[in-house]
């Protein structure tokens, strides 16, 4: 998602991936990709993502595209009746 405004040189990468393709390094490509592409294509310095801290396979994914942790952002966020912290992992250029 671009940003508009003071935030308008940052975009929120999110993603989902079916089962079948876990474990095949698809996502990480796509990530990388992805953000190669968004840096090319528009004025950002940062692409960033926040994914759950219990899904470490996410955080694999994002660290192998060459995405940094920035942070932990606790008790952040609620699914499935469960509050949960969140990362703040980002790609700065």
């Amino acid at each position: 998602m671009l940003h508009g405004d003071v935030e308008r040189v940052s975009a929120e990468l999110g993603y989902w991936l079916a089962e079948p393709y876990w474990d095949q390094g698809v996502m990480t490509q796509v990530v990388r990709g992805f953000a190669d592409w968004g840096f090319a294509t528009f004025p950002l310095t940062r692409i960033y993502a926040m994914p759950y801290a219990t899904n470490l396979a996410s955080v694999r994914v994002l660290e192998k595209a060459g995405f940094v942790c920035e942070g932990r952002l606790r008790r952040s966020v609620i699914k499935l009746g469960q509050v949960l912290d969140q990362f703040m992992y980002a790609d700065v250029r």
